[in-house]
């Protein structure tokens, strides 16, 4: 993400807060991306950011490109783009950084996704808690109204473009993209069913893209420099940056920017180890995996964590050592999704505390109720409606391969 913290990124960047005003911004190079985007046409840019390989960086990991390209294709005169800014993911705090320290970034990205899909409309959903963030997009939609970036006629152009702000309901379910599409439109936020998805069917029931605050920031420059500039970061599968929000048992709590595939270890001497012993971590949130010691040299890219049935989910990181109880983490984890499910499908709703009871019959001493406690997990991932009653699976896989 050179665009945020430098031009490049040789070795692991660890971030500061670094407030940009868009004097500064445009002074850096800002809004250049969207300037040069504007003399291309709309299937140049969404083709070069298909050829970038962007995958999301919200934990679905779903090429970019293609949402954009389906959006694109569409014959709808309305369309939206939809930044999902609301950051419920335990142990994360990627998103809230960019919102605080780049706003531009984000404003610019979603005009050249609109200006790229035939969209006028953006909507940025921040969660709730995040005041700051709020504020600071806030400031920064005005900014860039006053300074030509929204509104009518960008740069002189025939695209015009608005964004709108919209402040988070205060769920965890809210980070699903169809829930946050009902509770923009002002309506309990409960997942849909899919299909459709929301690049046919989406906000209003029009083509929309919805992408993660840390997807966005990486457009402008793809567009500014090329879909190769790009590729030459991450892994040959997993291309370009990610930020990695390292907490728990380590020295230096930290946001850290690296190229895809770094390892654990090379992580944790950037920010002088783990305090004490370590155990295993938490990698991609509650709705995450473990990662343990044997492990450490594992790269941190999407095909490698995938081979190992693991996930890099939102690139959180919560660190245990020896002392910690790695076993009240997992039930905190479960009575986490319990008190977070919505309630709209059987599966998450009745799962969920079954589980939970499950889950303390075990930490109790009763070895048998792990089978069942795997199996309700499995069911509850090949039939709950969305990721939130798919979650206990990967975490409960994990810690079970151990313990």
């Amino acid at each position: 993400m050179r665009a945020i913290v430098s031009k490049s990124v040789k070795k692991p960047i660890i971030i500061t807060k670094e407030e940009i005003s868009i004097e500064q911004y445009v002074k850096n190079g800002g809004y250049k991306a969207l300037e040069k985007a504007l003399t291309k046409s709309s299937k140049e840019i969404v083709e070069e950011i298909k050829k970038s390989g962007l995958k999301g960086r919200g934990g679905a990991a779903f090429p970019t490109g293609i949402k954009w390209e389906v959006v694109a294709n569409s014959i709808s005169k309305t369309k939206f783009v939809v930044c999902n800014a609301d950051e419920g993911e335990p142990g994360t705090f990627k998103d809230r950084w960019i919102m605080e320290n780049r706003p531009h970034l984000i404003i610019e990205a979603m005009a050249i996704c609109g200006y790229a899909t035939g969209s006028s409309k953006g909507y940025i959903y921040i969660r709730g808690e995040y005041e700051n963030s709020i504020e600071t997009m806030k400031r920064a939609v005005h900014e860039a109204y006053n300074n030509g970036f929204l509104g009518n006629r960008i740069l002189n152009s025939n695209f015009s473009f608005d964004i709108e702000i919209r402040k988070g309901a205060g769920s965890y379910v809210c980070g699903e993209e169809t829930a946050l599409l009902e509770s923009i439109e002002g309506k309990r936020a409960h997942p849909r069913f899919k299909p459709p998805f929301p690049g046919v069917k989406g906000l209003f029931s029009y083509p929309t893209v919805v992408n993660n605050v840390e997807t966005f920031a990486n457009v402008p420059f793809i567009i500014a420099n090329g879909h190769k500039a790009f590729t030459t970061y991450g892994t040959k599968n997993s291309f370009g940056t990610k930020l990695f929000s390292v907490s728990g048992s380590v020295k230096n709590p930290s946001l850290i920017e690296a190229n895809l595939g770094i390892t654990l270890n090379e992580l944790f001497k950037e920010i002088g180890g783990v305090d004490g012993e370590f155990q295993a971590a938490l990698v991609g949130g509650a709705a995450g995996s473990f990662v343990f010691s044997d492990e450490l040299n594992l790269p941190l890219s999407y095909e490698t964590l995938k081979e190992k049935g693991k996930t890099l989910g939102s690139g959180s990181i919560l660190v245990l050592n020896r002392d910690d109880n790695i076993k009240l983490l997992v039930r905190n984890v479960l009575e986490f999704f319990r008190h977070e499910s919505c309630g709209k499908c059987i599966p998450c709703r009745n799962g969920y505390p079954k589980i939970l009871s499950l889950f303390d019959s075990y930490i109790e001493g009763d070895t048998n109720s792990k089978i069942e406690l795997l199996n309700l997990a499995n069911l509850m991932f090949k039939t709950s409606l969305c990721a939130l009653g798919q979650s206990a699976k990967g975490v409960l896989d994990s810690y079970f391969s151990r313990y």
